[in-house]
């Protein structure tokens, strides 16, 4: 009986031990870290600024005496801008593509003048482009964890106005004002780069450019009795800048975003 309870303790010793030994060398599984996922809505603002290239102004009244065409060209102020974002990212899951929509509406107020002698008097033209834009653009990023590089493009909506006038001369041309605004769709296009800091803030750098069109202010001129301009309508070109250029920074909270599955870590094995 002896016998059998010491070769009992001694199989159960020896299977303790391998178990033991067995859970000493099963590797243990590692716990990564949560994965952060760009997919929710946001909404945010922003600041930054704008500029734009010299305007060429072509007088039409050098032409009305057989001249060539008197051009001149003038620069508008730099702006600050500032408004809101509102937008919506969607990332497949297991991929660093993000696919998005956006819109943006902020303030702007580009504006400038400048004249030339004609005659004893003077050509004075002005433009201003603001108070307010919008933007409604497709979004497409990459996604290194928190990092999101992206690329944008889609409609702007921008109010231009430009305007020329000249004062009567006596025995040449009455005096005339000639305008025109618009607030017509434009392209724009642009990206930048964007960090989430915390699960559910975002900072973004950002560059876009709008498209700008030509604009021809007209005015009607009935004329002077044995004046030197004929009667007709006369129209200015205004035209050299190719569009707007914004720079901004801005901050966004992204709303169901941030980790992937509410923060719950993946253990692989």
């Amino acid at each position: 009986m002896k016998r059998m309870l010491l070769a009992t303790a001694a199989a159960v010793g020896i299977v303790g031990a391998a178990s033991a030994a067995d859970l000493r060398a099963r590797p243990v599984a590692p716990v990564l870290p949560p994965a952060f996922s760009w997919t929710g809505c946001y909404l945010g603002g922003f600041v930054g600024g704008a500029w734009v290239d010299d305007i060429t102004v072509t007088n039409a009244y050098g032409q009305a005496f057989v001249l060539p065409a008197n051009s001149w060209s003038y620069g508008l102020d730099s702006s600050f801008i500032g408004g809101g974002t509102l937008g919506c990212n969607w990332q497949p899951i297991g991929t660093p593509w993000v696919f998005g929509i956006e819109g943006e509406i902020g303030y702007i107020d580009l504006s400038g003048s400048a004249s030339v002698p004609f005659g004893p008097n003077v050509v004075f033209a002005s433009a201003s482009i603001g108070n307010t834009y919008g933007m409604v653009t497709g979004r497409l990023g990459y996604a290194v964890d928190r990092i999101l590089f992206y690329v944008k493009g889609g409609a702007a909506f921008v109010e231009e106005s430009v305007t020329v006038s000249h004062p009567a001369i006596a025995g040449v041309t009455p005096a005339f004002v000639a305008t025109v605004s618009n607030n017509d769709a434009r392209w724009t296009i642009g990206g930048g780069i964007e960090w989430a800091f915390a699960n559910n803030w975002t900072l973004k750098g950002e560059y876009m450019f709008i498209g700008s069109d030509t604009n021809s202010p007209c005015a009607f001129n009935p004329g002077v009795a044995g004046g030197l301009v004929p009667a007709g309508n006369y129209c200015w070109n205004h035209s050299g800048f190719d569009g707007i250029s914004t720079a901004k920074i801005g901050l966004n909270y992204l709303f169901g975003g941030g980790l992937f599955g509410g923060g719950a870590p993946f253990a692989r094995y």
